[in-house]
């Protein structure tokens, strides 16, 4: 059942007015959403390309259900501890009985879009946040539709047909054919451009010479990077933060090792490979 709170005339958009985000207030996403709330935040999140809901008191169920209003959310391909609800995937630093429960532990993790390496990768991902460290783990978002756009027509020629190899640095995650996509990928549903590589996860432009595709994968980092592009989220918890890896890239800071971070995550992926 709705609540009065999650009525379409409670929902409000509060801009990040940096390079991308915005905040939305008046959901409680503890509850189920009438179809005009979740058109109305999807349009929120295709026009800021990340979303964040602050103070939010949801159970892994509510988090699987709100993700559902968007795709599908399915297990994430990285293998975790069992677990009775297999859509959540734990990030965290945490151990009980001696085994981390959770991965990605508390090291820094480079510009990336999730699952770039698969050959149908991440469209939407959603962070919950349980528990968090009193410094560092912030996150920072590119928007990388903008930082296409600032290129020079001569440099968009340059990069139309480019198409790049993505990879992950641990090799079992890697499916066992190599994915390239893309340089320059269109959004299915806005139709803005964007440019579709990571210092994380891109390894090398597709038949070009070793040292001309290293030097263009730098320029291009090197301009992605730049500060006006970038955004960044300072986590508190009961944050839920959605976000389209269609046209950004991500980054986390580090953390304490002894301090403790546990993240919920559910995620949209191969459902659509990108042209």
């Amino acid at each position: 059942m709705t609540t009065p709170a999650n009525a379409i005339d409670h929902l409000q958009v509060i801009p990040s007015g940096g390079a991308l985000g915005a905040e939305i207030t008046g959901l409680d996403l503890g509850h189920a959403l009438q179809q005009d709330v979740v058109d109305a935040v999807y349009q929120t999140l295709l026009d800021h390309c990340v979303v964040v809901f602050r103070n939010q008191h949801i159970s892994e169920e509510d988090q699987v259900r709100f993700t559902n209003y968007f795709g599908r959310a399915v297990e994430h391909v990285r293998e975790q501890v069992e677990r009775p609800i297999k859509e959540v995937f734990i990030i965290s630093n945490i151990q009980e009985n001696g085994q981390v429960i959770g991965a990605l532990g508390n090291a820094e993790i480079t510009f990336h879009s999730d699952l770039s390496y698969m050959q149908k990768p991440g469209t939407l991902s959603l962070l919950y946040a349980v528990e968090l460290p009193t410094t560092g783990g912030d996150t920072h978002w590119c928007n990388c539709a903008a930082a296409y756009e600032a290129l020079d027509d001569e440099f968009k020629r340059r990069l139309q047909d480019l198409r790049a190899v993505h990879r992950h640095y641990i090799e079992e995650q890697n499916p066992p054919e190599i994915v390239d996509h893309p340089v320059v990928r269109t959004h299915p549903e806005n139709g803005r451009k964007s440019l579709y590589v990571g210092p994380h996860l891109t390894k090398y432009i597709v038949g070009g010479d070793e040292a001309q595709s290293r030097a263009l994968l730098e320029q291009l980092f090197e301009h992605m990077l730049q500060p006006h592009f970038i955004w960044t989220h300072n986590w508190q918890v009961g944050d839920l933060v959605v976000w389209d890896n269609r046209s950004t890239m991500h980054r986390r800071d580090p953390f304490p090792a002894d301090q403790l971070r546990l993240m919920k995550r559910t995620q949209i992926f191969n459902d659509e490979i990108p042209y």
